[in-house]
């Protein structure tokens, strides 16, 4: 044992760190973990001999698959370059704490009561940073601290990195860099000799920031006790589920939540099947079998779509197809000045193209779109920003604002090294979902912001990269559920109702969340649920397929609510 305290615990809000130096003897610290709350994930840290531990409590204890690293905070070098858009605060503001549990929740984390956050954010032991947007001043990342010295007297002198978490659609680079450092600038200059973290071995991009650091590895571990949190870690589901997309990841962890037993059909389709008191449905994400084929194929025919919806009374953009008229293609370009051009069939936004505005770029953009579908449409464009509405069982669950990808230049590298480093940051944030294709809409959208491939960006300068908001090409995602209008949800019930689909995603583009004008864009069938946390689109999903797993206090809730309305 080496500390001034023994057996100490540090209450983290999500859970309690256990250090195990500070306990003389193992049963005693597998005691300690046996006192672990609901819904809390505790850790015991700098675990030397994890074989005895886990021999006290082998039913309810596993050694976590994770490794320690640590910094010695005399060797931080200094940052090769300054971060750019953001700057690293302490968490200072009531609101922050929101915002904290939004990233936690978007990062499958455990939330932390805003009232513990608040009254710990001047506590001795534990240390909150914020990364904070300088234009909107949004909280794009959060990391928390943990002072050993004011926590069990350690002789060491010292600390913890906790809970490093980036929102997944937070655009400026080098956020996690920053947080990491201004954490160990910060007990740099408290007096602390080192700072210790802990990394899932599987996290690269991680253990790769951290190597970069010079962090180094210890042989020391980390066991927990068994709990519906870390279930995959000790269960094995882990490697079985490991080519689960986050679509079917949150509807899945949503159901076992539930006590809904879970078959995976296919882990890279994401296909699986549910089943709770004698029903049993199959689903591929966010699409089931409760969605019929007449509104599937409706959904995937971009122009029958359009008809019905129009017929609801729903706003539509003027649109043709592009056959082999090109006086009846440059007449329309002529009428609305700059048009769209897409697939008939499609997803993902392959294949389409925004703000055309010379006939060469529209018939290169068919051409293109050609090679997803034989039958391209080409609408008048409205300039704005991109909706999406998530509507399930004919009711507004998520909406937000998708954003096309963005780099910053940093004076330094090109436009195409940028536009790269954005990609593998999207990808690591969205478990490889989202990436910026290296393709003739990037490179048009490019040169239309006065840059090639291989121009240097100068420092501080914002370039747009796609016209397109899509996810799947780089594209962010930003909640504004709280303040759409309530016409554009009017809108996308009608449109949802018009198909007649249970669970749809709804697009439009618009001047402002907040105002009624729009146009329809198109309707997805197979609407990516994880994009929109922390609303509750998997709760909702899972609420249409199974209403009986709701618990019985939240219907009678809700009955009450419908009869008051």
């Amino acid at each position: 044992m080496n500390a001034a305290h023994p057996n100490a615990v540090v209450d983290c809000g999500w859970g309690r760190l256990v250090f195990a130096e500070t306990f003389a003897e193992a049963a005693e610290l597998a005691r300690n973990l046996e006192e672990e709350g609901p819904d809390r994930r505790d850790i015991a840290f700098h675990v030397s001999d994890p074989h005895v531990l886990l021999a006290q409590a082998p039913q309810d204890l596993f050694l976590d698959p994770s490794h320690t690293y640590r910094l010695a905070l005399s060797a931080l070098a200094e940052p090769e370059r300054r971060p750019h858009g953001f700057i690293v605060r302490p968490l200072a503001r009531a609101e922050d704490t929101s915002a904290v549990n939004r990233i936690y929740r978007a990062r499958n984390m455990v939330p932390v009561d805003p009232d513990f956050l608040w009254g710990h954010r001047a506590d001795e032991v534990l240390t909150y940073l914020v990364a904070e947007d300088e234009a909107s001043g949004a909280v794009l990342g959060t990391v928390t601290g943990v002072h050993h010295g004011r926590a069990f007297g350690d002789p060491e002198r010292g600390s913890s990195l906790w809970c490093l978490a980036i929102d997944p659609q937070a655009a400026p680079p080098g956020i996690g860099e920053a947080l990491v450092r201004g954490l160990a600038e910060h007990y740099r200059d408290a007096g602390c000799a080192w700072m210790d973290l802990s990394v899932m071995h599987d996290n690269e991009p991680a253990i790769a920031l951290y190597e970069r650091l010079g962090f180094e590895r210890l042989p020391m571990f980390a066991v927990k006790r068994r709990n519906s949190i870390n279930e995959r870690l000790f269960t094995g589901a882990a490697s079985v589920e490991e080519e689960l997309n986050p679509y079917a990841r949150i509807i899945i962890d949503e159901a076992r939540r539930r006590g809904i037993h879970v078959e995976i059909l296919d882990a890279k389709g994401g296909f699986f099947r549910l089943t709770y008191g004698g029903r049993t449905l199959r689903c591929r994400e966010s699409l089931s079998e409760l969605t019929s084929a007449v509104a599937l194929s409706i959904c995937d025919d971009k122009s029958v779509t359009r008809r019905l919806v129009e017929e609801a009374g729903v706003a539509v953009p003027e649109q043709i197809v592009a056959g082999d008229d090109e006086a009846a293609i440059e007449a329309f370009l002529a009428r609305h000045g700059s048009v769209v051009v897409k697939p008939a069939r499609g997803e993902q936004g392959r294949g389409i193209a925004v703000g055309l505005e010379t006939l060469d770029h529209v018939k290169a953009a068919i051409d293109i779109a050609r090679r997803e579908c034989d039958r391209v449409l080409v609408e008048s464009c409205f300039s704005g920003e991109d909706l999406r509405l998530v509507v399930i069982d004919f009711k507004l669950v998520a909406a937000a604002i998708r954003r096309p990808p963005c780099i910053t230049g940093d004076g330094r590298s090109t436009a195409r090294e940028l536009i790269e480093r954005l990609s593998r940051r999207r990808a690591a944030a969205t478990s490889g979902e989202s990436k910026v294709p290296l393709d003739s809409e990037t490179e048009r959208t490019l040169r239309a912001a006065g840059f090639g491939w291989d121009d240097v960006v100068p420092e501080g300068v914002n370039v747009t990269v796609r016209r397109t908001a899509n996810l799947h090409t780089g594209g962010t995602i930003h909640d504004v559920t709280d303040i759409v209008h309530p016409r554009l949800v009017e809108a996308a019930v009608a449109a949802a109702r018009a198909i007649d689909i249970p669970v749809c995603g709804i697009d439009f583009m618009i001047k402002d969340a907040r105002e009624e004008a729009y146009v329809f864009i198109e309707a997805n069938e197979r609407p990516g649920l994880a994009n929109h946390e922390p609303q509750p689109t998997a709760e909702r999903f899972v609420d249409l397929l199974f209403p009986l797993s709701i618990p019985a206090s939240v219907r009678t809730l809700r009955a009450k609510r419908r009869i008051s309305n």
